[in-house]
């Protein structure tokens, strides 16, 4: 290469790097010894020093996770809930105050356009989702937005998440909010307060881990911080960078949109089926889901797989079984929970029984592998 190439591309890293949107967390991140990477336009921490003992605190303890990265639209208005219930996969009428649930955003052939989590209020409803797709999903749904009477408010900007996760999460939340009751369903959640101000308090896995997420307004979570801070040495807590949250996400086998999903992909073949509700009324996409349900089975599926050897699989790696390609790789890691390499991939239908033997073209290796039952992590340790 050319030293004006050189050059070049080190501009380029520059100003991509310069131009990356920044959590409000950041400083913190890098006093607390942040090593930083982008992705989807975000300058996110990749790791705090040593991704192992972040995963570790995780599954032993308590880790703090910023969010800050995710998208908030708020939906107000008499016609909020009939106007998502015809948007989304799950069932929003079935939502009462304080509860919440998984739901995709399809589009009209049943292909996935965002995951999203749901949350219903008193009187609104919260859409959480990747920010790198919300611009998308509010031009979709203003699309659809014609007669209805919603007022959809992007919070982005002036709202935050900060995550909990591990075994000992609980207890910490319980310390900070002095006692308050916090929600015990999955994706249900509650208001609480400290020190005179409001937050918003969700139950949450990202990590197969019992997890809770902290949504409040940015100058909210920024004050409330110390408290925060002063409670990490007590419980161990350590800050989680994006390495050790995707080993800790693969053995969960929680999908991520733009890497295990997207646009090519039907909500059924992901393994969401949480995200679906099949006694709702129309909404964009069910024709497709309902063919698919009438049918009894997708031809590929998001099926888990644990490798020989010790190196993760690449992704979009061709999937065998013998000389015939079945699927494809996308995501894969060295799994310290199984002390071996897992993947998550597309696998044909035909080959989803757990232990059919099966071959990952690794560059120029082959690398022996077999289907594997999911999650590959569970919160009891089996």
């Amino acid at each position: 290469m050319e030293a004006v190439d050189v050059v070049n591309l080190i501009q380029w890293r520059y100003i991509s790097i310069v131009m990356a949107k920044e959590s409000p967390f950041v400083k913190i991140a890098r006093s607390s010894g942040a090593e930083f990477s982008e992705e989807n336009g975000w300058l996110l921490p990749s790791h705090f020093g040593d991704p192992l003992r972040e995963y570790q605190a995780v599954r032993s303890k308590v880790g703090l996770i910023d969010l800050c990265h995710r998208g908030i639209l708020r939906f107000t208005g008499p016609d909020r809930i009939s106007f998502l219930q015809g948007m989304v996969s799950n069932d929003v009428k079935a939502l009462a105050d304080g509860e919440g649930f998984p739901a995709a955003i399809l589009n009209v052939q049943g292909k996935i356009l965002a995951d999203t989590r749901i949350l219903c209020g008193s009187d609104f409803m919260l859409l959480d989702l990747w920010e790198f797709l919300k611009d998308k999903i509010l031009d979709h749904l203003n699309h659809y937005l014609i007669a209805d009477e919603v007022e959809i408010t992007d919070l982005t900007a002036h709202w935050g998440i900060l995550s909990f996760q591990g075994p000992k999460a609980r207890s910490f939340l319980t310390e900070l909010f002095a006692d308050d009751k916090l929600p015990a369903l999955e994706h249900s959640h509650c208001a609480l307060s400290i020190g005179g101000a409001q937050l918003r308090l969700i139950r949450s896995t990202h990590t197969g881990n019992e997890g809770y997420d902290l949504l409040a307004e940015i100058k909210t979570l920024s004050a409330i911080f110390p408290r925060i801070q002063a409670l990490t040495e007590n419980f161990s807590a350590r800050w989680i960078g994006s390495q050790a949250l995707e080993i800790l996400r693969i053995e969960a086998a929680i999908p991520r949109y733009g890497i295990d999903m997207n646009e090519d992909n039907l909500l059924l073949e992901t393994g969401l089926e949480q995200a679906v509700s099949f006694q709702k009324g129309c909404y964009l996409g069910q024709e497709v889901l309902e063919r698919i349900r009438s049918r009894g089975h997708v031809n590929r599926r998001l099926a888990g797989m644990v490798l020989e050897g010790d190196a993760p699989a690449g992704r979009n790696d061709a999937v065998h079984s013998g000389e015939k390609e079945i699927g494809r790789v996308t995501s894969s890691t060295f799994s310290p929970f199984l002390n071996r390499p897992i993947a998550l991939g597309y696998i044909h239908r035909n080959y989803l029984e757990p232990g059919i033997p099966l071959l990952i073209h690794h560059n120029s290796k082959t690398i022996a592998a077999k289907v594997a039952p999911l999650p590959f992590y569970r919160m009891d340790g089996s």
